[in-house]
């Protein structure tokens, strides 16, 4: 008898928090239900003020904010959507946060207060802006290689939303108004979850693109409290399965020992779960591992014991458009990478169109 796939990870956050503006919101309610229905102690505040009393130790501070989801409303800045190269043309946030515990996680030190997850209730208002922005990007919708994406819109920037959708239901939202949208537009969102169950069934009509941010095992020991490799790949071929578009988000590539057999298996395992897929359309992201003075610091914090390296060897600094300093591979280290990257995604997964490499 074949052994059934084990269940899909969620995150149950310690407490669910919901502010009095929240409340006024249908979706905000229903947010609330779907943590009762899972027993989740469910806080309803007096005021908009996040009550976090958090202990004053910082690690267990940590700890309790990572465990705390916080229904609102998301500010007026939120509805002035903001670029996203090189991924998308506009930056739409569903949520911001993450319950995952990545020792290189981009958003340390880009987020302002403690790590806690908000999910936002006045998802109508959200969605209520986006026709405004159909054809005024520059990274797809101006691009001559990109432009038979459309208008594209990420909704992973500040949070995983799959791993926050069975307590919102706000991505199946958002994907549901995609499908319905009669207009030259796509969706795209990553994921290192694999509960695409809700997903499965809608109707999406290719206006989707589900990307699946993936390392190799030896190298997914820095993803803490996300779903096994696996796990994503076998939920990739689902949504494959179900038409959506596919997309896989190689991040943050690592080069420490043993790197090339490590990623060279990985696209082994990605072109054997995709083997008779229909039609994935299928997108390949690059990005390879880089961090700022800052993060490092709250990341060291955070996670004391990780092994990543985060040392000067092979690192060069990098200005950004913003005037901040990022700490890249060195010229010949990122060389080496992206020519192994390009020739192996050509011949393991010829289909497959490499976006950018960053």
């Amino acid at each position: 008898m074949a052994r059934a796939d084990p269940l899909p990870r969620v995150w149950l956050p310690k407490r669910v928090l919901v502010t009095r503006s929240a409340r006024d919101w249908a979706h905000g309610r229903e947010i609330a239900e779907r943590a009762a229905a899972l027993d989740l102690p469910v806080i309803e505040l007096k005021s908009d003020r996040l009550e976090l009393g958090l202990s004053d130790d910082p690690r267990l501070a940590y700890t309790e904010a990572k465990r705390t989801l916080a229904v609102t409303v998301a500010p007026p800045s939120k509805l002035k959507l903001q670029p996203i190269a090189p991924s998308a043309d506009w930056r739409v946030d569903l949520a911001e946060g993450c319950p995952a515990h990545c020792s290189y996680c981009y958003l340390a030190g880009s987020l302002k207060g403690p790590p806690i997850t908000r999910a936002y209730a006045n998802l109508p208002e959200i969605l209520s802006v986006l026709p405004d922005y159909v054809g005024q990007g520059r990274v797809t919708s101006r691009s001559r290689i990109r432009a038979h994406e459309g208008t594209t819109f990420e909704a992973s920037c500040y949070t995983d939303p799959l791993s926050l959708e069975h307590l919102t239901g706000s991505l199946s939202a958002l994907i549901a108004y995609f499908g319905s949208w009669d207009a030259n537009v796509q969706l795209r969102f990553t994921s290192k979850f694999d509960a695409v169950d809700p997903l499965l069934g809608l109707d999406h009509q290719r206006r989707t693109r589900m990307r699946f941010s993936l390392n190799p095992p030896l190298f997914a020991r820095f993803e803490g409290g996300t779903s096994p490799v696996a796990a994503r790949l076998r939920a990739m071929r689902r949504m494959a399965d179900a038409g959506y578009r596919i997309g896989l988000t190689i991040a943050p590539i690592i080069a420490a020992e043993r790197w090339e057999q490590a990623y060279g298996a990985l696209i082994d395992d990605i072109a054997e779960a995709l083997a008779g897929a229909e039609d994935p359309d299928l997108t390949v992201e690059l990005i390879t591992h880089r961090f700022t003075a800052g993060s490092k610091s709250v990341l060291t914090s955070w996670y004391p014991g990780s092994a990543l390296d985060m040392g000067p060897e092979l690192r060069t600094e990098k200005r950004t458009k913003f005037g901040s300093i990022k700490h890249v591979y060195d010229a010949e280290t990122m060389k080496t990478l992206r020519r192994f990257f390009e020739d192996k995604i050509a011949t393991t997964l010829p289909q497959a169109r490499i976006l950018y490499w960053t």
